[in-house]
């Protein structure tokens, strides 16, 4: 069974920082392209951050220069530092493979973020 169990989420003011991770599991970690997501009030899911099996990472232009992905292979981990957080990043962020993301699949909970102004 493939779940992804993200946490880390909270309230913090504009310009504050927070760090979230995503530990997955029935999924061979290490091949797969891993993505964070988010769905902000009103809006659609969104791709916020992809880091690929290589290591190599693409960014929303929104969040470019302020958010940092990274992925721990050997702990099935892959992490999202967020700086300079602005209230327009507030949303439920999710992790995910590129390829599950795309067809509508395997969604966890998500972990909330609220950033106040």
């Amino acid at each position: 069974q493939v779940q992804f169990q993200e946490s880390g989420g909270g309230l913090v003011q504009a310009g504050g920082s927070l760090r979230l991770s995503c530990v997955a599991s029935g999924i061979i970690f290490s091949i797969n392209n891993m993505g964070w997501y988010r769905r902000g009030p009103g809006k659609q899911r969104e791709l916020v951050a992809l880091i690929r099996r290589g290591g190599s990472a693409d960014y929303a232009d929104s969040v470019k220069g302020r958010f940092t992905v990274s992925r721990d292979n050997a702990k099935n981990t892959v992490t999202l530092q967020m700086d300079s957080l602005k209230p327009e990043d507030t949303a439920v962020y999710y992790c995910n493979t590129d390829n599950r993301a795309r067809a509508g699949m395997d969604w966890g909970k998500g972990t909330q973020v609220t950033v106040s102004s």
